[in-house]
């Protein structure tokens, strides 16, 4: 078995793996760049008019062999999960390599698609993965193992050809909510004689933050919403399922309504049932408010399925503005407007993404118009990925002959605490 890591062995994103067995071939993830060169976030609408050819010129896509062109294709891509870092250049692949992902991540890349710019699975090409279910692709045996991220739906891979045995972690924690997932995979692979573990190292090479856990963040998202007397703006992606758990918990705990823009209303819709997610729209306690920027899309481009959905659960602005205190409303930075720049007197603001996007100039524009009515920012968050010492735990319980870092920064760190690392740049043959 021979691995290539084509990005991510010395950067966090942009996840791309080739693994071989004989002659076949399967990738892991197909990531768009997470960051740039001097580690700022990296501007993905640079890329929406480059053809597969340019961005394999430009080194933003991974030069793997029939991946974006040419005739010697792979035979299958795999998706740990719908991140943009992950999947971000799926739409840029040969259109006949066959994608397997699980029924979650396909359904988040749909929601993505129509919302985000961003790519669903063809279905043409999709091929479901179930979590414990084995799969045959060539002479690979693929077993998914469901794991715990901020997003519906991930997979880790383990992936067995020719006597060896690997394993892929994708992105994965141990301080959200299903501590069961991490707790089966050590169950299953510890001192199993796993040949080798690639295993993401985010935490090293960047500060663990918060060490809040998903449960405790929950608590403090509740609390701050019932210290507040005006409007609580929710500032998350509408993706992030434990998130958006935490704050319809908050809303509930505190006998104000929840209101989805449209985009988390579809999240919603789609992920509800399968996630275990209550689901407030259809129980009579969540609204649904359309921003002045999808109004003006509908405006431009007509009413769709997906935009007529949730009129019966309409709010307007109006009514907000009426009683403030009585909502708990997901915000994004572009809806300022909607508010003419001026908010309800003591509005806060609860902040829960990276806090390196709440640096840009719109956000601050933001906590100025809080300010001026009594209004705050406060910043609630916890990582999606695994702290730093809980890369060390998780990675000592696989004992895996050879660990691969991969998605840091900071590759050379695990050798302070592991002596069996095998770090390469991007393109080295890794050969098991």
């Amino acid at each position: 078995m021979q691995v290539t890591i084509h990005r991510g062995s010395q950067e966090v994103g942009g996840t791309c793996i080739e693994v071989q067995s004989g002659t076949t071939r399967i990738v892991l993830d197909v990531g768009m760049p997470l960051f740039d060169k001097n580690r700022n976030p990296f501007d993905t609408s640079t890329v929406r008019q480059k053809t597969a050819a340019q961005l394999e010129t430009s080194g933003i896509a991974p030069s793997v062999s029939g991946l974006f062109s040419g005739d010697d294709q792979p035979d299958a891509i795999l998706l740990s999960h719908a991140h943009l870092d992950h999947v971000g250049l799926l739409k840029y692949t040969v259109p006949t390599i066959p994608v397997y992902a699980s029924k979650g991540t396909s359904k988040m890349m749909l929601v993505g698609e129509v919302f985000a710019n961003q790519t669903e699975i063809p279905r043409d090409r999709f091929r479901e993965l179930r979590s414990g279910k084995r799969q045959t692709i060539g002479d690979f045996t693929i077993t998914p193992f469901s794991v715990d991220h901020s997003i519906h739906g991930c997979l880790a891979f383990l992936i067995e050809a020719d006597g060896k045995r690997l394993f892929y972690t994708g992105d994965l924690r141990l301080h959200g909510n299903r501590p069961q997932d991490h707790e089966a995979m050590i169950d299953a692979l510890g001192g199993s004689s796993l040949d080798a573990l690639i295993v993401e190292g985010t935490h090293f090479g960047f500060d663990d933050g918060s060490e809040t856990t998903e449960t405790e963040l929950q608590t403090q998202i509740a609390w701050h919403t019932e210290d507040t007397l005006g409007l609580v703006l929710a500032a998350f992606s509408p993706q992030h399922i434990d998130r958006l758990r935490a704050f319809i918990h908050a809303a509930k705990e505190t006998k104000r309504t929840f209101v989805a823009d449209l985009y988390t209303a579809f999240a919603l819709h789609m992920v509800s049932r399968d996630a275990k997610l209550e689901n407030p729209l259809r129980h009579g306690c969540g609204r649904v408010y359309y921003p002045l920027s999808q109004r003006r899309k509908i405006e431009r481009r007509g009413n769709t399925k997906v935009t007529n959905m949730f009129r019966d659960l309409e709010i307007q602005m109006d009514e907000i503005l009426e009683t403030p205190g009585d909502f708990v409303m997901v915000f994004r930075e572009s809806m300022l407007e909607d508010f003419d720049g001026r908010f309800p007197n003591d509005s806060l603001c609860i902040y829960s993404k990276w806090k390196g996007y709440s640096e840009s100039k719109s956000w601050k524009q933001i906590g100025t118009s809080l300010a001026a009515t009594g209004g705050q920012i406060v910043h609630a968050h916890t990582s999606g990925h695994a702290l730093s010492s809980d890369i060390v735990e998780f990675t000592q319980a696989i004992d895996a002959k050879a660990i691969i870092p991969n998605h840091t920064f900071d590759p050379q760190r695990f050798r302070d605490y592991f002596e069996n690392v095998v770090t390469a740049t991007d393109g080295q043959l890794i050969y098991l």
